[in-house]
């Protein structure tokens, strides 16, 4: 019968000290210790798969908590099956003595520790799922104080846009314009593509404006020249108008003088006698 241990860490930077000592106290073997700094949503860890392998039938297995061993409710108790049943070990839950599967194997003790098991690894999948929520609360609110993650971005020398003019006309190519640049290719090659997409969209923008400003004054000049058809309209309907009394008046003049013409002819030719007579 051989003693393991399994230690888990969800990054790099997290420290594995408080486990490490916990199985010192155990004397397990140092090459029967396994340490994955990697996350507990799945089993995909080299070292834990190694350390399966390895594991055989009466040999015991020693874990700080259930979440050291994962964070995923239904793949905990898939594993803790697979080492309790068909490979037939033992595992120890070191924060949890119901969790120890060298006691309490008849149907009580299995009974019992089977309802610890499913209620813990729920409560590490929750925790999981708490973190995550807290982790993307606290980015969004240092987002919002302006906090930027990522790498810094690299300081483009002054000659940038003219070494990005020369490669855009095609006078130098990547290699040569990255090197003048002093940046690595795909810093470069990055940067010159936004550039491009940005002169693109300036070109666009600006060309969408003259278009919009030469429809603008084609609609000014029409104005007026409408306003000046409707006037010559209007004017040459007001001459109409007033064309007609004119002529008519003209010719009402016309017929007075003829009218004024023949009776001064009559006149002249009825005799003086009658004229008298009449009187």
């Amino acid at each position: 019968m051989a003693s393991y241990g399994y230690i888990r860490v969800s990054a790099r930077d997290q420290n594995e000290d408080r486990q490490w000592i916990a199985m010192r106290e155990l004397d397990i073997p140092k090459e029967n210790i396994f340490t994955d700094k990697q996350s507990g949503s799945d089993f995909d860890r080299p070292e834990y798969q190694s350390m399966a392998q390895r594991l055989k039938k009466d040999d015991l297995l020693y874990i700080k908590s259930i979440d050291r061993l994962g964070r995923n409710y239904k793949e905990i108790l898939e594993q803790w099956r697979i080492i309790t049943k068909e490979i037939e070990a033992d595992i120890v839950v070191m924060d949890m003595p119901l969790l120890d599967t060298r006691t309490g194997k008849d149907l009580m003790g299995t009974f019992l520790s089977d309802i610890v098991l499913q209620v813990l690894s729920f409560v590490a999948e929750n925790e999981r799922s708490n973190i995550r929520q807290r982790q993307a609360e606290g980015i969004a609110a240092a987002k919002e104080r302006g906090v930027k993650f990522g790498r810094p971005s690299r300081t483009l020398p002054k000659k940038f846009y003219e070494v990005y003019e020369a490669w855009r006309n095609g006078t130098m190519s990547v290699r040569q314009a990255s090197k003048a640049c002093g940046v690595p290719t795909g810093t470069f090659y990055d940067r010159a593509k936004a550039m491009r997409l940005k002169d693109a969209q300036e070109e666009s923008d600006a060309a969408a404006a003259g278009k919009v400003a030469g429809e603008t004054t084609a609609e000014e000049k029409a104005v007026p020249e409408a306003g000046d058809a409707k006037a010559n309209s209007a004017g040459k309907g007001k001459k109409g108008k007033k064309g007609k009394p004119r002529a008519a008046k003209e010719k009402a003049s016309a017929l007075e003088g003829q009218l004024t013409l023949d009776l001064g002819e009559i006149t002249q030719k009825i005799p003086p006698q009658s004229v008298c007579g009449r009187e």
